[in-house]
């Protein structure tokens, strides 16, 4: 299937149309799982922060952990769907996370930082396989004039995950944490949560194996099926793919650093210091409070899909792209310039303008790639490593600043100021929306 209109630059060939409205249903419980489980980590991080010891920048190695399987695994991933076709990576995928989350007990077990590590890695290979099967499924499964905004809608239902799974993981993970506590107690209460996620998804594994989903042939490329073509001809996909590191690294950035950053005392004013004098004990009791409002960041994501799925049945995915580039490098910049109740909305507001970045650039990036769509796909799924990559320098910047102006309190003002790199990310993707994503056949128009 060729991929291409005048709002997703997808374009395809004339095909019998069909009510796809069952697998849609289907495959959006995958959105919402996946999305739960990569919210949590903002809740991990200052949990690990605690049981552990340990300053920002290790702390971000959660993150890096489970980003850094979206580099290893998608071009892996891309060929078990060359293999066993769409469906059946899904079920591989949603397994595999199982296992991921099954691991959480010995990690606790121990404690042990690394083996929580080795768990979310194997989490994240599940996530990566099923992320390369689902977005392009979703992408091709209908009519190719809406594939931008049909993505959206199934991603609304990703940042629904997102939105819930913060908030139980605030109060199941972090609530029950205290100072008299050892390390092994402490790092108990992931157990609960994780086991039954882990069990959720192999129920929902054995459900995808014997729901009866379509299969798209023309967006399939079997093994040893020869393709005139290669994914390296399609700028867009380039493009696309760089757009999809920075715009997963400046979200998952802001994202991981909220807890830490609405818990300062100059920004989030959750605790005064009449009624909690010392720094430390402060910072952690603020920390639980700022927990809280993460669901708000992913929240705005959700909103922000619902209307995008909308008004992108009538706007071109790159002018609304666009415009929503621009608000987030905005809001960032304002809430580094500034300090109180403005800082904390104004970062929390940007969840809102990133909810229709990844499945715009998404589909734009994958435009006009007909039987190297899951090459594509996996392609632009590795580029999620930069959820790897960003929110650990971002840390690293902060810890500098803290070390250098604060003494190396993980409450000084280094994580403010390192949330300036998620701005310069958003102006890229303001040059992918304008410029980097339009397909060969607009190239050639205007050539």
């Amino acid at each position: 299937m060729a991929i291409a209109n005048t709002k997703t630059s997808v374009t395809t060939t004339a095909a019998p149309q069909k009510s796809y409205g069952a697998a849609l249903s289907v495959v959006t419980t995958l959105f919402f799982m996946w999305g739960s489980l990569t919210a949590l980590n903002d809740v991990l991080i200052p949990h690990f922060q605690h049981v552990f010891n340990i300053k920002l920048a290790v702390s971000m190695l959660v993150q890096t952990a489970f980003f850094s399987a979206y580099f290893v695994f998608s071009i892996p991933g891309a060929k078990v769907i060359d293999w066993v076709g769409y469906k059946k990576a899904m079920v591989l995928g949603l397994l595999t996370m199982g296992a991921g989350a099954f691991l959480f007990v010995p990690a606790a077990k121990v404690p042990s930082f690394g083996l929580f590590l080795t768990a979310l890695i194997v989490l994240a290979a599940g996530i990566t396989v099923l992320q390369v099967a689902a977005n392009p499924y979703v992408t091709v499964l209908g009519n190719p004039e809406t594939a931008s905004s049909r993505l959206n809608l199934t991603q609304a239902f990703n940042s629904l995950g997102t939105v819930i799974a913060p908030w139980v993981g605030a109060h199941l993970i972090l609530k029950g944490m205290s100072a008299n506590a050892t390390s092994v107690q402490q790092a108990a209460s992931v157990i609960k949560p994780y086991v039954g996620l882990g069990i959720a998804l192999v129920v929902l594994a054995v459900l995808i194996g014997l729901a009866k989903l379509p299969e798209i042939q023309s967006a399939e490329h079997h093994i040893g099926e020869k393709v005139n073509d290669s994914v390296w001809n399609h700028p867009n996909l380039i493009f696309g793919a760089i757009a999809i590191f920075v715009y997963v690294g400046a979200e998952v950035a802001i994202g991981s650093s909220i807890a830490n950053y609405l818990a300062l005392d100059n920004i989030g004013h959750f605790v005064s210091q009449a009624s909690l004098p010392d720094a430390a004990a402060r910072y952690q009791h603020a920390l639980v409070i700022a927990a809280g409002y993460i669901s708000l960041y992913w929240m705005g994501a959700m909103v922000g899909r619902f209307i995008g799925s909308a008004l992108l049945q009538k706007i071109k995915t790159g002018s609304l792209l666009g415009f929503c580039a621009i608000m987030a490098a905005l809001l960032v910049t304002i809430s580094v310039l500034s300090n109180g109740h403005v800082a904390m909305w104004a970062i929390l507001l940007v969840g809102f303008f990133n909810s229709i970045m990844f499945p715009s650039i998404f589909t734009l990036g994958v435009a006009e790639l007909g039987p190297l769509t899951g090459d594509g796909s996996g392609i632009m799924i590795m580029a999620i490593v930069g959820g790897a990559i960003i929110p650990w320098f971002v840390g690293k910047v902060g810890d500098f600043i803290n070390a250098r102006s604060y003494g190396g309190a993980l409450w000084g003002q280094g994580l403010h100021h390192a949330l300036i790199i998620p701005a310069l990310c958003y102006v890229y993707i303001l040059f992918f929306a304008l410029s980097g994503s339009k397909p060969n056949s607009e190239r050639a128009v205007k050539a």
